[in-house]
């Protein structure tokens, strides 16, 4: 099975993404950490965010023909991404599921705002900025909202990946 969890900065992506991949026994393969893996310092160039995009999906498609499933956790902010992951899941002839986690706005702006010793580098004003260019997802989605407590999102991944 291959997942795709994404969404906006600060949304939570990267929690939903790892609770995902402990709960279906997955391989999770996050942009932020494969950029620092291709880049010292990255620029964020659209060249540089898509070829981190194209080493994630070359990654995925191995693991996925060694039999694994395997997580990405990206914002996947354009549909062409989305199709890319619809392609790597079709060649391997596994499932695709498209999570979007969701928030609200102060939740985020806070969120950013506390983060300390992780591998986004991302603040609420690249969260803003992005909102505003976002793709929306048109094929058929699971919402995750993740604006409330721990409890109520764990309920929401509950009634869809049972572990």
């Amino acid at each position: 099975m291959l997942i795709i969890v994404c969404g906006l900065q600060g949304t939570g992506k990267s929690s939903i993404a790892k609770e995902v991949t402990f709960r279906i026994n997955a391989v999770l393969l996050r942009t932020d950490v494969l950029r620092f893996q291709l880049y010292e310092q990255p620029t964020y160039t659209e060249d540089e965010k898509q070829r981190v995009y194209d080493e994630m999906f070359m990654y995925a498609e191995d693991l996925l023909k060694e039999g694994k499933n395997v997580v990405l956790d990206a914002t996947f902010m354009k549909e062409a991404n989305r199709r890319k992951a619809k392609d790597v899941a079709q060649n391997a002839e596994v499932d695709l599921k498209i999570v979007e986690v969701v928030s609200n706005d102060e939740i985020i702006r806070q969120r950013l705002q506390a983060r300390e010793q992780d591998e986004s580098e991302a603040e609420y004003h690249h969260y803003l900025r992005y909102k505003e260019i976002y793709e929306p997802i048109k094929e058929e989605h699971i919402i995750i909202d993740n604006s409330g407590s721990l409890e109520e999102t764990t309920k929401q991944l509950d009634k869809i990946f049972h572990s």
